[in-house]
């Protein structure tokens, strides 16, 4: 018999909150192609403000707020990495390399993961290759994971 509660199903105001983000974001126009085009040829300071302010946003706020219990499916604490906690070399490759893939994917598509939803629903039906492609990826890190260096 399985003892594992069902997951609760989202609340409306999640909802509603989530299609409130996306709606900032589209007018904000940060899942704008050409927004971002313009980030990476550091031609225009639009998209670097947006993210800095996120970065002051979530550094205040992981100094202010407890972090939430995050049990796992089946009820366990989750595990945390400890961010000081570095490959054997001790030059931060995990994170530099890591980052240059992800800035690489999103330098290519135009968008970053979080806004594909968001362009996906806008109407942008191509993005739905680079969801494809970046569920490809998260599917091949798990399978590569214990292969990989930690």
């Amino acid at each position: 018999m399985n003892n594992r509660p069902a997951p609760a199903p989202a609340p409306a105001i999640d909802i509603l909150l989530g299609v409130l983000f996306g709606v900032i974001l589209t007018k904000a126009e940060v899942i704008s192609w050409f927004r971002i085009q313009e980030m990476f040829r550091f031609e225009a300071f639009h998209m670097f403000g947006i993210i800095g302010s996120a970065i002051a946003v979530a550094a205040v706020s992981r100094r202010l707020l407890p972090p939430p219990p995050a049990p796992t499916l089946c009820g366990e604490p989750t595990p945390t990495a400890d961010a000081s906690a570095d490959d054997q070399t001790g030059r931060g490759t995990r994170f530099w390399l890591g980052g240059a893939i992800f800035g690489l994917g999103w330098a290519l598509t135009g968008a970053c993961p979080g806004p594909l939803f968001i362009l996906i629903g806008g109407g942008i039906s191509v993005m739905v290759v680079a969801l494809a492609s970046a569920l490809a990826g998260t599917w091949a890190y798990g399978y590569l994971r214990s292969r990989l260096p930690h």
